[in-house]
């Protein structure tokens, strides 16, 4: 083992009982550490291997560790327990009430349930798929927290409304036996508070419980690993406060922070080198990290020395921006680079289209890790689309439908009963009501005019002078979310409608990028090749040659929603995440304009030359 590992790794491995934090950056060789103190508590102190519990966050993390143990056992089979917590958490669960996997819940089960409530409840929205998940977040995250439904304020729909959603899904799964995700935590604090039975036989089964990624753990999991690993506290936790950046999901960086608190006697280690990322690269992140407050101070060293500098560079627009990884990629193959070498990490997964639109066009290779939602399929480009082509002429009642009241022009479905639309039936229809025959005039006029716009200035004009900007006011009002995500959503659209003269050149170019996206997206399930796409949350993990963060703005990365001093603690640590992810080359990339805006360079380019 001496020859393997250095002072502090060794340290780690050889701990053996009570409580240990080892706080390990990124790139510090973690998991070896890990695999290597489990091999060393059944080699050298006689450990029972099915007394041992290895717990991480993912099923490929658990099946990683697992091969790389039984690699260390040279094969042995030795039945030390590797799993998330939500598969330990389940064997409780099937040990004291007899569930099996029938029990779980499906996806696709949820999702019907809750589209049957959103229908019952009459609930409207314009994306039930977006609409649906979010709702499904909000009773995860409540039942994560473990805070009182009554005292819950869903940021969805209304709190009474709300409130009979969460209990009608909740007796449903009682009703029918099942279970979902989060269940499996809240029944099992549940069942080890009530039964300290059933309590202690776990606990005399699992006396060594070692966490991974312990950063990312959320109270109702810490809670019920406290009361696990009582009363010996052989409890072993790796992780990087740093690296904290899932608050979205429920974990909570303080609970790594107050560790001692609960654990006065733990000891701490560090494992402080990197092997990684060069030296250059690992000094901006550390002067990036130390602006943050609430952390743990970590001197971290680079095994590599270079002499390289990180590229801070700025560009006009996103175009250019985008031209410029283009050619960068282009000269690295021709060098004998490959693409796989290089990743591109954005703070939103709505941030690269304009990228990905460009890589096609080039030729270049690439994948998104992260799911690239078309910006074409969203309901705002839907509705746009439908203006347009009712003033190329359709006159399809699905069309009118879409548009009648965007903006609230007061005109009934009813009034357009037929398959085609005439303009002469429908004024006739409210020659009753010259008030709304007026807006249809109106209407009618607008279309007119819109007919002989180039699409640049037909969404201009559908935004201000038809009043489609003042429909998404409300509906963000409505809905509760905020209306500047809509307005980005459009000023996107329309942006990208800025590089074509007529209708039918912008609306080719959509359908063959809506062709290759798709072509895209069934080619990566088989594989992952060319220049990889990833948000900086998709992108823990991983690790490439060269890295370029880019829209590194204020409003983008940190992003706009961040106004609390731990949101924007938060931002930082996901931008030190993708700074990490560089093993020889980081460039961070600023705009001078997004979307023909104005846009600020990100406060955290200056953070990463100087040190707070």
């Amino acid at each position: 083992m001496e020859q393997y590992y250095n002072e502090s790794q060794r340290e780690a491995i050889r701990h053996f009982k009570g409580p240990c934090m080892t706080l390990a950056g990124p790139g510090s060789g973690k998991t070896a550490v890990i695999t290597e103190r489990t091999k060393y508590l059944i080699t050298e102190h006689g450990v029972e291997p099915s007394k041992i519990l290895v717990i991480t966050f993912t099923k490929a993390a658990a099946a990683e560790m697992r091969e790389r143990f039984y690699k260390r056992m040279e094969g042995r089979a030795y039945p030390v327990t590797f799993g998330t917590f939500h598969a330990v958490f389940f064997q409780i669960l099937k040990h004291a009430y007899h569930y099996n996997a029938g029990n779980i819940i499906r996806e696709e089960q949820k999702y019907s349930l809750m589209r049957e409530l959103v229908i019952k409840h009459k609930l409207e929205y314009e994306d039930e798929t977006e609409f649906i998940a979010a709702v499904l977040g909000e009773i995860a995250a409540l039942k994560n927290s473990g805070a009182e439904l009554a005292h819950y304020y869903s940021t969805n729909c209304a709190e009474e409304v709300f409130r009979r959603i969460y209990s009608e899904y909740h007796e449903y799964l009682y009703r029918h036996r099942l279970i979902d995700f989060e269940d499996m935590l809240v029944y099992t604090h549940e069942l080890f508070r009530e039964r300290k039975d059933i309590l202690g036989a776990w606990q005399k089964k699992f006396q060594y419980i070692l966490i991974d990624e312990f950063q990312d753990i959320d109270r109702r999991q810490y809670e019920v690993i406290k009361l696990l690993a009582a009363p010996h506290n052989n409890l072993f936790i790796v992780g990087d406060d740093d690296q904290s950046i899932y608050r979205f999901r429920g974990a909570k960086p303080e609970i790594m922070l107050h560790f001692f608190e609960d654990f006065p006697d733990g000891k701490q280690i560090v494992l402080d080198i990197n092997y990684r990322s060069q030296a250059y690269i690992i000094n901006a992140s550390l002067n990036l990290i130390r602006h943050n407050k609430e952390r743990y101070e970590k001197d971290i060293k680079s095994s590599k020395e270079g002499t390289a500098n990180v590229e801070f560079a700025l560009f006009q627009d996103q175009r250019e921006e985008g031209l410029r990884i283009i050619r960068d990629a282009a000269q690295h193959v021709e060098r004998g680079g490959r693409y796989e070498d290089i990743a591109v990490l954005v703070r939103t997964n709505t941030q690269p289209r304009l990228l990905m639109e460009q890589l096609l066009d080039s030729g270049i290779p690439f994948y998104a890790k992260d799911a690239v939602p078309n910006l074409y399929d969203h309901w705002i480009a839907k509705d746009i689309f439908s203006y347009i082509r009712i003033a190329q002429g359709s006159r399809q009642r699905s069309d009118f439908l879409r548009i009648i009241n965007r903006p609230k022009r007061y005109i009934s479905r009813e009034s357009l009963d037929e398959e085609t639309v005439d303009f002469d039936n429908w004024l006739w229809f409210y020659e009753e009501q010259p008030w709304v025959a007026e807006r249809v005039k109106r209407l009618f006029h607008d279309i007119r005019l819109l007919e002989r716009m180039n699409p640049y200035g037909a969404v201009n004009y559908i935004r201000r002078g038809i009043g489609y900007d003042e429909f998404l006011k409300e509906y963000a009002d409505y809905r509760r979310i905020r209306e500047d995500d809509l307005y980005d959503t459009i000023e996107e659209l329309q942006s990208g409608a800025k590089n074509y003269r007529s209708y039918e050149e912008w609306f080719d170019h959509i359908e063959n990028y809506t062709k290759e996206l798709k072509t895209m997206a069934q080619e990566q399930d088989a594989k992952k090749e060319g220049i990889a796409i990833a948000t900086l949350h998709g992108a823990k993990g991983l690790e490439y040659d060269s890295v370029y963060i880019i829209d590194v703005n204020e409003g983008v990365t940190p992003y706009k929603k961040a106004v609390l001093d731990s949101e924007m603690e938060e931002e930082r640590r996901m931008f030190y995440v993708g700074m990490t992810r560089a093993r020889k080359k980081l460039h961070l990339f600023s705009v001078r304009q997004i979307n023909h805006k104005d846009a600020e360079i990100s406060r955290f380019i200056a953070e990463a030359q100087t040190i707070s």
